[in-house]
């Protein structure tokens, strides 16, 4: 693997690109990496409980689900101007 362009991996280990990722697989990536964690927010949010930490958690929660409101709003920004004719 050695010279070969990777992006940064947990741990450590760079994960080989073979070619650069067009603006739409970016876009889903996002979505993929706001998607676990919002799922892991949840998770958190229902484990504690009564806890006050809880009043954190809630907050992860709606910003995760505010950030993929944003991604999914600049999807359809970049798709419906890649479909404006040219001027």
């Amino acid at each position: 693997m050695g010279g070969e362009p990777g992006v940064p991996y947990p741990y450590g280990r760079p994960v080989p690109v073979l070619e650069e990722p067009d603006l739409r697989t970016l876009l889903h990536r996002l979505n993929n990496q706001l998607g676990i964690i919002l799922a892991n927010a949840e998770l958190l949010e229902t484990r504690l409980g009564d806890s006050p930490s809880r009043s954190r958690a809630n907050q992860i929660v709606a910003s995760s689900v505010d950030a993929i409101g944003t991604a999914r709003a600049i999807r359809s920004r970049v798709m419906s101007a890649g479909r404006e004719p040219a001027a």
